[in-house]
């Protein structure tokens, strides 16, 4: 028996960075947009390289069995020289591979991961064996003896499990994370409600909330910095139309701006925890599932979650790698205790 079974995707990721890579900015009336470029036709010069397994299941389940969970991993790999390196990354945590499916017809995911200097980074992937996870190759014993299931992105045809796994759960009494992805959000508010009924915490991005509630925040002409008047009110809207269930937490992150969360009774936002970035990649996997630990932690303490959530992942991003960073639930409190400045702040929902 364990605590958390988490199910996701598995990658092969070779990071690449080169000085010769541009950011460019592109503004129109109502959207600025920025994209990576290389002078084209060129042979560019590669100023770093590495290599690392990542993949949504992967990152969780090395982050919660580093903070103390027993943990097992579903994930879909091949029989390549990718998949080898998913295995021999797992024998060094403690995380069961007892779920783990192979399948030799099918190549292993791979990602390419181009950074930039701004240590933001743009994603070349391959799906590969995480985009074929069917409902036979799903452990659901395993699912139903957890006290936490958490679902990181699912893409492809594995989309269509979806609804089976947290229905499962739902009928087990196993505490349901669920981290949204794209390809759940594009079939659908209807379609993504049903999910959201049978989660207690959903974690998004803010385009993902936007493009799942076709709320779209605004420019904001209030002080933009961490003040009392806190969250924006397209950010509130989105909120109310997540929440579709009272026993829900919602969790939106912000990027720079940080983390909001809304539990029904009050809001709260979550500045973030200063570091340098090297690289962001697996930074929201490391944010969303550390929150979820550390309610157990913290005894469902949601701003303490958030910000215990936001030091793991300014780890991450601090380290080329997906899961180098990551830190153990000793290692974030003696950071906080070393930041006694560093607050969240909380609102009921008739003060905002």
């Amino acid at each position: 028996m364990v605590d958390v079974v988490t199910i996701g995707s598995a990658t092969m990721d070779v990071f690449v960075e080169s000085d010769d890579a541009n950011i460019v900015s592109v503004c129109k009336k109502d959207k600025n947009s920025s994209f990576m470029s290389y002078p084209y036709g060129a042979k560019i010069e590669i100023t770093d390289f590495a290599t690392s397994v990542g993949g949504g299941g992967v990152n969780t389940a090395v982050n919660f069995a580093n903070l103390g969970f027993k943990t097992n991993a579903i994930v879909k790999i091949g029989d390549d020289i990718y998949s080898q390196g998913v295995l021999k990354a797992f024998s060094k945590t403690s995380v069961s591979t007892e779920s783990i499916v192979q399948d030799p017809a099918i190549s292993t995911g791979f990602s390419i991961i181009l950074t930039s200097f701004q240590g933001d980074r743009t994603v070349l992937a391959h799906r590969g064996a995480n985009a074929k996870i069917r409902k036979g190759d799903i452990d659901f014993n395993a699912i139903k003896e957890a006290k936490l299931l958490y679902i990181a992105p699912l893409n492809g045809e594995s989309n269509r499990i979806l609804d089976d796994i947290v229905f499962f759960a739902r009928e087990n009494n196993t505490f349901v994370c669920f981290n949204a992805g794209t390809t759940s959000i594009k079939k659908g508010f209807n379609y993504l409600k049903v999910i959201l009924e049978n989660a207690d915490i959903v974690v998004m991005n803010k385009d993902e909330a936007a493009m799942a509630t076709k709320i779209e925040v605004r420019p904001d002409t209030r002080n933009s910095k961490f003040s009392e008047d806190f969250i924006h009110p397209d950010i509130v809207e989105m909120f109310k139309k997540l929440k579709v269930k009272d026993y829900q937490v919602i969790v939106i992150t912000d990027g720079g701006n940080g983390a909001y969360a809304f539990d029904g009774q009050y809001f709260y936002r979550c500045p973030i925890f200063e570091s340098q970035v090297v690289s962001t990649l697996g930074a929201g996997d490391a944010f969303a599932s550390t929150f979820c630990a550390a309610l157990s932690k913290t005894e469902a303490d949601i701003g303490k979650a958030l910000m215990y959530a936001s030091v793991n992942s300014a780890g991450v991003v601090s380290e080329f790698g997906a899961t180098k960073g990551l830190l153990t639930f000793d290692e974030i409190e003696q950071k906080l205790k070393e930041n006694p400045n560093y607050k969240f702040l909380q609102k009921s929902v008739n003060e905002n």
